[in-house]
């Protein structure tokens, strides 16, 4: 397994759902992580790409289901998710409106 060198290598993408966007309005953000990164360096990742203060991160870990199409089968990827809650007060513009 390589090194992590840079933040956005731990933060993959933002998960886009109508559940994410409503705790978002609460000050919570979920993010696709990369799954070997710890909740230190999930912290520290939010902290340097927006320059937010970061209260917490809960993760999780969704494995991947099974998927069969016509005669073959096979599996979606695991996901690793986080949910980072940011001090109150402290947004990310990305969440904010189109």
């Amino acid at each position: 397994m390589r090194p992590v060198s840079d933040a956005r290598d731990i933060i993959r993408s933002p998960v886009i759902s109508e559940k994410s966007y409503a705790a978002a309005e609460k000050g919570k953000y979920t993010f696709v992580v990369r799954g070997s990164a710890t909740k230190q360096q999930i912290r520290k990742a939010v902290e340097e790409i927006w320059g937010v203060r970061v209260d917490a991160v809960n993760t999780m870990r969704r494995r991947g289901k099974s998927v069969r199409r016509r005669f073959v089968t096979g599996k979606r990827s695991d996901v690793r998710r986080a949910v980072v809650t940011l001090h109150p007060g402290e947004k990310i513009e990305m969440f904010e409106g189109a």
